[in-house]
């Protein structure tokens, strides 16, 4: 039993050193542009890269902070809890913003004369400011709501100061707790995994769409087909990441919202490490996918200065 434990320690560091290189490399590769010239797509990348790093770095100080104590503050808990929470949801939102951003550039791209609203880069930075400041209200609650056992208390067992803010101890959840789980799971879980996977869907049936009726114009020239081709060729590879990102995404969370509604962390003894790795997978996988399939982890990226 130690021995499975140190594994999954060790694959826990693992996992948490590729989301941190993948991450980091994925941020580096996007400011290599000036702030001035980054796209909308880049942006969202560059929120939903810095959610995955600091949801990725707060889990870890959390480990590390639990295994060298034994008690901890109820403000140090609610704090890590919080950042935690704060970071997922983001990361959440971003990927949602992702997926509508890509659905509708995609639609009725050959006839579209004005850009979409999201390519805008005021309107970016606006949608992106209220979807982070709509992920901070949904997790300020962490502060307010404390399980019944806990009242009163201003430190707490280590051990009870999970990530998961809606572990109540002793299975002791007060109504208040329950409300705030379920209205949670519903806003941040389930309704972005919906939309995800209808856009998804959207998006699929354009690309199918496309590769059934687009032609090259007989009038154009050989070096505007060649343009308008290339052109295609990166809008396709960057869609099917996104496709693979949102796959990944949908396979992750649904995973989680079943494991969360149907397990009781006090029957399962491995409840933390297949949390961790749940919600942790995506993190760390996707700005692999990202980043490959727009060519943004290429050498000369990384060469510029």
């Amino acid at each position: 039993m130690i021995y499975f434990s140190v594994n999954l320690l060790g694959l826990r560091v693992f996992i948490s050193c590729i989301g941190l290189v993948g991450n980091v490399f994925l941020i580096l590769a996007i400011i290599q542009t000036k702030l001035s010239r980054v796209k909308s797509f880049e942006f969202f990348l560059l929120g939903l890269s810095a959610a995955n790093l600091e949801e990725i770095v707060t889990v870890n100080i959390h480990d590390i902070i639990i295994l060298k104590t034994s008690t901890i503050d109820n403000w140090l808990c609610d704090m890590l809890q919080f950042l935690t929470m704060f970071g997922e949801i983001t990361s959440i939102f971003f990927t949602v913003l992702i997926c509508i951003f890509r659905g509708q550039k995609l639609r009725d791209v050959d006839k579209r004369v004005n850009p979409i609203y999201l390519d805008n880069a005021r309107s970016a930075w606006m949608v992106s400011g209220l979807f982070v400041m709509v992920a901070m209200l949904l997790c300020l609650p962490v502060f307010a709501i404390k399980p019944q056992g806990l009242q009163g208390n201003t430190t707490r067992n280590s051990s009870s100061c999970s990530p998961n803010f809606f572990q109540c101890i002793g299975n002791d959840c007060p109504i208040l707790n329950r409300v705030y789980k379920y209205t949670f799971i519903v806003v941040c879980y389930l309704l972005p995994l919906i939309i995800v996977t209808v856009t998804s869907c959207l998006i699929i049936a354009v690309l199918l769409s496309r590769r059934k009726t687009v032609t090259p114009g007989a009038s154009e020239t050989g070096s505007s087909q060649f343009s308008t081709k290339n052109k295609d060729q990166k809008l396709k590879r960057s869609t099917i990441a996104v496709l693979a990102a949102m796959g990944l995404f949908q396979v992750d969370w649904s995973l989680y919202l079943i494991f969360q509604l149907t397990v009781s962390h006090s029957d399962y003894a491995f409840w933390a490490e297949t949390e961790f790795f749940l919600t942790t997978s995506y993190t760390s996988i996707s700005p692999y996918v990202y980043g490959i399939g727009n060519n943004l982890f290429l050498c000369k990226n990384f060469m510029k200065k």
